[in-house]
């Protein structure tokens, strides 16, 4: 006879608050990281078969494919990382990133759908503060274990115009 055994608890699912949370947590890493220039640790906020893309507004609407920023994979990401680390000369300046208004769009066990708004600005120590850009984030997220990676994270931002400056990762 088989020894009594207790049924598996169910998984639990996270609660709409709880998600919301945690999507407000990866979104501040990811701000943190690249305000600070800390490029590895923005590396490992994603997996390693992700895409990346940078789009103006008008192509998004359009369906056009043409992107600013175009990564299909983690390692191209990191040569982004190694031209904004070490193949530019540029002018000391101060980025911050302004991440607002998180909502999950879709959720399972396997993938979060998430978008959120995001304001860029750029500060010269000898100019007053400027807006980079301002847009949307569309992301597919992943869980691994307890932690949350971008799949995609798309960014569309509004003006076709945007500083020829850019250069780091947005």
């Amino acid at each position: 006879m088989l020894a009594d055994v207790a049924p598996l608890a169910p998984i639990r699912r996270k609660s709409a608050a709880e998600l919301h949370f945690e999507l407000a947590a990866l979104n501040a890493e990811y701000a943190h990281a690249l305000d600070n220039e800390r490029y590895d640790a923005w590396l490992d906020l994603f997996v390693e078969d992700c895409s990346y893309r940078v789009v103006p507004r008008e192509n998004h609407v359009l369906g056009l494919p043409i992107a600013l920023i175009h990564c299909e994979s983690k390692g191209m990401l990191k040569d982004r990382v190694v031209a904004a680390r070490d193949s530019t000369m540029a002018e000391p300046r101060t980025i911050r990133h302004f991440i607002t208004n998180v909502r999950v769009l879709d959720a399972d066990e396997d993938e979060i759908r998430a978008e959120a708004n995001v304001l860029i600005v750029e500060t010269m120590i000898n100019r007053m503060t400027e807006i980079v850009l301002s847009g949307v984030y569309l992301d597919r997220i992943a869980r691994d274990g307890e932690r949350l990676l971008f799949k995609e994270r798309l960014c569309i931002y509004d003006s076709l115009l945007i500083p020829t400056s850019l250069i780091a990762p947005i």
